[in-house]
């Protein structure tokens, strides 16, 4: 089934989103039984790119006159695309502002819910070679420390991390995504990140992670809510349901991903 899912990155631009959605004709179509059917366009953080590929494998599995094509990208990205047109049915968020820059702007057409949380974690090269043991030793000058820029979700939550813990890291290089850092780590052109701890599961043998204390961790909150443009708001509502329902919780769940 994941063939189906037709995943479309923002480097494809706005316009190119745009123009295929109108060849399409996407609408809102739901049966005499209230079965959803169409294009069901998801814009969701680069962080669900796993758990939401296999979210739309089974939802499309149950609701089969569907099908749904997923954008993934910085939330900040996200935002900034459906506020200049970009057609999105729903939006995901890693982050409550992100979200709140839709919904100030009324570009949402339901209320946001949150439907997980995630945590912070270091991720480093397999059988951690430099030793790190804490977010203190991303201090050290020697060491290439990669995070994501300021105004995407994982960069804020890094740099919050550090007030908490009373340091000063400057990073070798500001990434896109979190995913960007990802890759940085995992091809051995840094030696650390700080990315979600559901990144780190998701790397496999390709990282290590690193656990960042509770005390001065941070819980990410992640919002969704239809768009106030969807062409298919029907549809969206029902994958939204679909994600907070048992079978979505569960899938998250094996990611990574906490309930709310």
């Amino acid at each position: 089934m994941r063939s189906r899912v037709r995943s479309v990155f923002l480097l494809l631009g706005a316009i190119g989103l745009v123009a295929a959605t109108t060849a399409c004709g996407s609408d809102s179509r739901t049966d005499a039984t209230g079965t959803p059917s169409g294009d069901i366009t998801v814009f969701a953080a680069a962080s669900l790119t796993a758990a939401f590929t296999d979210l739309a494998d089974a939802f499309m599995a149950a609701n089969p006159d569907t099908t749904v094509t997923l954008n993934f990208a910085a939330s900040s990205e996200l935002v900034t695309q459906i506020g200049e047109g970009a057609p999105a049915d729903l939006f995901a968020s890693a982050d409550l502002s992100n979200m709140a820059k839709l919904t100030d702007a009324g570009n949402n057409a339901t209320a946001p819910v949150v439907f997980a949380h995630n945590s912070a974690a270091i991720i480093v090269q397999p059988g951690n070679p430099k030793g790190i043991t804490g977010v203190a030793d991303l201090a050290d000058p020697d060491l290439v420390y990669v995070q994501c820029a300021p105004e995407v979700p994982c960069g804020k939550y890094a740099t919050q991390i550090f007030e908490n813990a009373g340091i000063t890291v400057t990073p070798k290089s500001l990434e896109e995504n979190v995913k960007a850092v990802v890759t940085k780590v995992t091809l051995g052109e840094a030696d650390a990140g700080i990315v979600y701890l559901t990144d780190v599961n998701a790397a496999g043998d390709a990282a290590a992670g690193v656990e960042i204390p509770a005390d001065i961790n941070v819980v990410a909150e992640y919002p969704v809510a239809v768009t106030r443009e969807a062409t298919n708001p029907e549809g969206a509502q029902t994958f939204i349901d679909f994600v907070l329902g048992a079978q979505g919780q569960a899938i998250l769940a094996s990611y990574g991903f906490t309930s709310p």
